[in-house]
């Protein structure tokens, strides 16, 4: 890398990205409320996905844990995990964070939240994830790209 620096040099800490999109729909939805769900339904779904986005988080901590490295994208990244969650998803905190969104979304009965969500996206995928590969290619070469073969990006 040329900036000398052990990480990814990613554009901001991705819950973050997540939360900036969520705080935009949620100011458009303040002032412009669109309602989609019964409440009840969006409470039981919400509530599903926030608990199902927070058990791979939780599972996916643990890993990196485990594995004595760290789970911040803006820190070094000592070793490649490629078992556990890490053998379905190269990037499982990110599916996540967006089963958290959709959560979020559901619960707040907020149509206006989806539409920041692509936004998200968007920057999830050329702000974090593409420099993470990169990083992780120059960092561990034939390891990961080994790994890049045999684990799909997303699901």
């Amino acid at each position: 890398m040329t900036d000398n620096k052990d990480n990814p040099g990613v554009v901001a800490p991705p819950p973050l990205i997540f939360l900036s999109g969520l705080l935009i729909g949620g100011v458009i939805s303040w002032f412009y409320p669109f309602l989609f769900l019964p409440k009840f339904v969006g409470y039981i779904l919400g509530g599903t996905l926030c608990v199902f986005g927070l058990a791979i988080v939780f599972v996916a901590r643990s890993n990196m844990a485990k594995a004595e490295t760290n789970i911040e994208p803006w820190k070094p990244t000592t070793a490649i995990l490629s078992s556990g969650i890490y053998g379905i998803s190269r990037n499982p905190v990110y599916i996540a964070l967006i089963f958290i969104y959709l959560g979020i979304t559901f619960v707040l009965n907020s149509l206006w939240l989806l539409p920041p969500l692509i936004l998200v996206l968007l920057v999830i995928h050329f702000g974090v994830v593409l420099r993470e590969e990169k990083y992780l290619e120059q960092k561990f070469g034939a390891e990961y790209l080994n790994y890049k073969k045999r684990v799909r990006r997303w699901i």
